[in-house]
């Protein structure tokens, strides 16, 4: 279970993560949207797991490619931020969170858009010959 002092470094490294991610992705990339879906901070708040959703889908990989790339300079841009806040800048991890495909794939099939059985019939239908 989370400390509350782990909840509140999660917090600033969220909202300052947001700032950081979309301001790049503002002045590089048009029509891309970052999201930093939640932050996990270790007890010993050495490590900061990001997890990031991005908009559009197909470029996450190319998206998460340069940020896991350029962790340093955002590391580095969120301790200057933070400098009053924490004496000392977790190391950070960055995630896909995929969440919120899967809730959009769940969305389809309800609403008979996309039949996720119709794939899994037709690899079993290939094993059985």
């Amino acid at each position: 279970m989370e400390t509350n002092r782990q909840k509140k470094i999660a917090g600033v490294i969220q909202k300052d993560l947001v700032d950081i991610l979309q301001g790049a992705a503002r002045d590089g990339m048009k029509g891309v949207v970052i999201s930093v879906t939640k932050v996990h901070v270790t007890t010993d708040l050495g490590q900061a797991k990001a997890y990031l959703s991005i908009f559009p889908s197909d470029k996450k990989d190319e998206i998460m490619e340069g940020i896991v790339a350029n962790t340093a300079m955002i590391r580095h841009a969120l301790a200057v931020r933070t400098k009053n806040q924490l004496r000392r800048m977790p190391e950070l991890l960055f995630f896909v969170d995929d969440s919120l495909d899967y809730i959009e794939d769940i969305d389809k099939a309800l609403k008979g858009e996309d039949d996720p059985l119709k794939d899994v019939d037709s690899s079993n239908q290939k094993k059985k010959r």
